[in-house]
């Protein structure tokens, strides 16, 4: 029995991360929410371009979901796991399906951006995505 529902808001809030990132522009929004008009911006954070966002689906008993952080690694991911990474950027929404890039820790831990960029990709059905939890709004290098 498939436990997923059709979730036409999540595909909404993604689309609108997804516009919000194509067109950053670095200034606060006024309602601290996925959906809130603007990057943020702030006096630690001149020029955001990525809304980091952690899934939550169906079945998965309240853990996140986790990915891989390289194309190589295909040892199943726990949140747990030194390899994967529950933090995630949209990058494209087609219909009830996006596109994430996994996000790891930055490993500099002097940045003032928690996280980097990695060649890891999936698409998801959104179908069997029922939380999707916004992070604050950072700078990714490459994007």
């Amino acid at each position: 029995m498939n436990n997923c529902i059709e979730n036409n808001s999540i595909s909404g809030i993604l689309k609108v991360i997804l516009t919000l990132q194509q067109n950053a522009c670095g200034k606060d929004g006024t309602i601290d929410s996925c959906d809130r008009p603007m990057l943020g911006g702030g006096p630690t954070c001149l020029g955001c371009n990525t809304r980091p966002v952690m899934l939550y689906t169906c079945c998965a008993n309240g853990q996140p979901w986790a990915m891989p952080t390289t194309k190589d690694d295909t040892d199943a991911c726990t949140a747990a796991s030194a390899t994967c990474s529950t933090v995630f950027r949209v990058e494209k929404v087609e219909g009830n399906t996006a596109t994430f890039r996994v996000l790891a820790p930055n490993p500099d831990t002097t940045s003032l951006y928690p996280y980097v960029s990695t060649n890891s990709l999936f698409t998801m059905d959104l179908s069997c995505c029922c939380v999707i939890r916004c992070l604050s709004d950072t700078y990714i290098e490459c994007m």
